[in-house]
């Protein structure tokens, strides 16, 4: 009984500072550029940074790593488990969160605190230059938004030029992790990249967007190519079974295995970086 008293004050005190919090913070006009924002996601803090708009972050979360002055900036817990208590105490004038990675749930509570909250519903290479554009729109950066945008329409325009041209299409397989085995499938930034580079996407038509996938399903169309994301682990090392395991694939017999870094994991201005290092490797 006791044990239960005390998580209900817990529970009272937790909710009674958080409104507090709420009641002290000015409300800005829809439209206007927020002064205070908090960034639920990688790919928005770059995007953000990229507009010349890193002064207005006030938070954002543990894998927020770039560029170097994201990691000087308040941590409100991970993508997919951000605290609502430490988002509340930085007061923002705006949560910019997305659908890749961000609970649902977590945008409903927000709106239910009467914070103001955008989503980037941007998922593919095609989808981000409008997504830059109508989050400008929302926060008062339209200009700054159009020419970030312009630059990666160009950008990504240049790397066909990249594009492998041979009879019989390059196989490709992207690991995102090795072990649970998880690929990267069609809806992706990944899969556009390996499709611009002309290229097939041996995961490309698995149910998920990022499926978990089975040494079977790789033996039975073995890839020309595997690229794996170093992400935030020792992926090389973590890697060393799994090609024992892939030893016969001809992307492995043939040495055509490499590490890529995180600029095709999110969707942001480094994507391009992301393609021009995949086209490096597949020339």
């Amino acid at each position: 009984m006791k044990v239960s008293e005390t998580k209900i004050q817990r529970s009272l005190f937790l909710f009674f500072v958080l409104h507090l919090i709420l009641l002290v913070r000015i409300p800005i006009a829809f439209g206007e550029m927020p002064a205070r924002i908090i960034s639920l996601a990688p790919n928005i803090t770059e995007i953000l940074f990229a507009m010349d708009l890193g002064d207005r972050v006030v938070g954002d979360t543990i894998y927020c790593d770039f560029p170097e002055a994201a990691k000087e900036k308040p941590k409100v817990g991970g993508m997919s488990n951000p605290s609502l208590e430490a988002v509340v105490s930085l007061r923002p004038d705006m949560v910019i969160m997305t659908t890749d990675g961000n609970p649902q749930e977590f945008e409903k509570r927000l709106r239910a605190f009467k914070i103001r909250t955008y989503v980037f519903r941007a998922r593919k290479l095609s989808e981000l230059p409008q997504g830059i554009r109508d989050m400008g729109a929302v926060i008062g950066a339209t200009e700054k938004a159009d020419a970030l945008s312009k630059k990666i329409e160009l950008a990504v325009k240049n790397s066909s030029r990249f594009a492998v041209h041979r009879s019989q299409k390059t196989k490709v397989l992207f690991i995102i992790w090795p072990e649970p085995l998880i690929v990267a499938g069609h809806g992706t930034a990944i899969n556009d990249a390996i499709t611009l580079l002309g290229c097939d996407n041996i995961a490309a038509g698995a149910i998920a967007s990022y499926p978990k996938y089975s040494i079977e399903e790789i033996l039975l169309n073995p890839p020309d190519v595997i690229f794996v994301g170093r992400g935030h682990a020792d992926i090389k090392e973590m890697s060393k079974d799994l090609m024992k395991k892939l030893a016969l694939v001809p992307a492995v017999k043939n040495r055509r295995v490499f590490f890529l870094s995180d600029g095709l994991y999110r969707l942001g201005p480094r994507i391009v970086q992301g393609i021009e290092e995949m086209a490096g490797c597949l020339n």
